[in-house]
């Protein structure tokens, strides 16, 4: 019988060496040195020793920040085939169904809970602080003038008519699966992957495996570019920090340390938050769980994308944390897109952040909105570097704060979005170990484990990426 048979594709995993490669050449010292010497060249073309003319200054900004611009590229280009694939692969790797439907069910009120506390630390952190209290407002003109814009007026300028409930929830599905890839509306490509998982599920082994192995090449393509993308990483923030620096100078990076300072410790309570997860649900030793996920934090600090680290998170979250491959493998690329909650910290207190600056007052009501909208945007964005930036315009219109006050936060945005990219890693991680104490599977995690052994075994002598066996 169909039902008795099971597919089992190659775990993501497989990929991880060159990302372990990468750790033990410390990247994440490569890409802080770059940071700091990109300052550095910043001062000395920009304010305040001006080496050279202005103008001049920016054409070698642009000039320089090019690799940086490249990384960047590289990595959204392979976002959303990697995570299409690696969701629908993972999914096919669950014991059974039943096992499908308790942790799907779980897994999206943990997602949800998770994102509104992080979100909500960020407001308070921000409303304690008051960074927006310390940036002057010449600062402010300066970092308006001076900053890069983002593309990101003609999200903001959107109107969207009033639609009700029911006609939001079917707008959720994709209507048109292509359009939602190229225009990157993740929850959308998500849900296309788990309805295109769920049918491969139940569909005869054989036909499913066809689509599988295209898959698997999919996988090994985008881990391919991504590993070309790293080689320019610490060049890449180099040649960014440098641009930014020369544009608006020393004076205004200095206004905004209030700010950076309100954001990692938001993160750090977050952190916090975490590791009360993992000692109450997960049942861990907090300090033991950091130990063995350190290597995968500073991958996703160095990288600033979750989605690129994904297969050192899934051996991570196997061979460290000890968590059933059938959790690891779906949960890590769900969770690389609709787990984003140092992405939802940031955006509170930025949102806090700007309305201060601007003098906008924010009551309950807006406080409330601001949640809601964080939680919402962040829930299906893409995993790339400075998607922050974007999800915040979103943000910034429902309460009715200008979009101008994006360009004063993008210049310290590279030191924010490697270490809010850290914290997402971190969640997904806690998720699997939570949903692997909570839903469990019918095997023990040693159990699957042999399994999986046996299975690479047989993989190897047919040189099959998926193995078809009997449960």
């Amino acid at each position: 019988m169909i039902s008795a048979r099971r597919l089992h594709p190659k775990s993501l995993k497989h990929l991880s060496s060159h990302l372990i490669t990468l750790v033990r050449g410390r990247l994440w010292l490569k890409v802080l040195i770059g940071m700091v010497l990109g300052i550095g060249v910043g001062l000395i073309f920009g304010e305040p020793v001006k080496l050279v003319e202005s103008q001049t200054a920016a054409i070698i900004g642009d000039w320089v920040a090019l690799p940086g611009q490249i990384f960047l590229t590289l990595i959204q280009m392979i976002v959303v085939p990697l995570v299409f694939a690696s969701v629908i692969r993972g999914l096919t790797s669950s014991e059974d169904l039943d096992q499908l439907k308790k942790l799907g069910s779980r897994i999206v009120i943990y997602f949800l809970f998770t994102t509104t506390i992080a979100i909500t630390i960020g407001v308070g952190v921000a409303f304690l602080i008051e960074p927006g209290n310390y940036v002057e407002t010449s600062n402010t003109q300066i970092l308006e003038e001076g900053a890069e814009t983002v593309e990101v007026e003609a999200e903001v300028g959107k109107s969207e008519e009033d639609a009700s409930v029911p006609e939001l929830i079917v707008e959720i599905l994709p209507e048109n699966p292509l359009v939602s890839m190229v225009e990157k509306e993740m929850l959308q490509v998500v849900l296309f992957a788990i309805i295109l998982g769920l049918a491969l599920v139940v569909m005869a082994p054989e036909q499913a495996k066809i689509i599988l192995e295209l898959l698997g090449a999919i996988q090994e393509i985008c881990m391919t570019v991504v590993r070309w993308a790293m080689l320019l990483a610490p060049l890449a923030v180099f040649g960014l920090m440098a641009r930014i620096t020369i544009k608006i100078g020393v004076d205004a990076l200095l206004g905004m340390v209030a700010y950076v300072g309100a954001v990692l410790l938001g993160l750090f309570v977050l952190l916090v938050f975490y590791m009360i997860i993992i000692t109450t649900l997960g049942r861990k030793n907090p300090f033991t769980f950091l130990k063995n996920i350190r290597d995968v934090q500073l991958l996703a600090f160095s990288t600033s994308s979750s989605a690129a680290v994904m297969p050192l998170s899934m051996e991570t979250a196997e061979e460290k944390l000890n968590i059933r491959p059938s959790i690891s493998q779906f949960l890590i690329p769900l969770g690389a897109t609709i787990n984003m909650d140092g992405t939802a910290l940031y955006q509170g207190v930025a949102t806090v952040f700007l309305a201060q600056v601007y003098g906008v007052d924010l009551g309950a009501t807006a406080l409330l909105l601001i949640i809601a909208t964080a939680v919402g945007a962040s829930i299906g964005s893409p995993a790339t570097p400075g998607v922050g930036i974007v999800i915040l315009a979103t943000v910034l219109r429902s309460v009715g704060i200008p979009a101008t006050g994006v360009a004063l936060i993008i210049g310290v945005d590279r030191i924010l979005d490697m270490s809010r990219t850290m914290l997402n890693v971190t969640g997904d991680l806690t998720a699997c170990t939570v949903m692997d104490r909570l839903v469990g599977g019918k095997r023990s995690s040693e159990a699957e484990k042999e399994i999986e052994e046996e299975i690479e075994k047989q993989r190897q002598e047919t040189q099959e990426d998926v193995v078809i066996t009997n449960k």
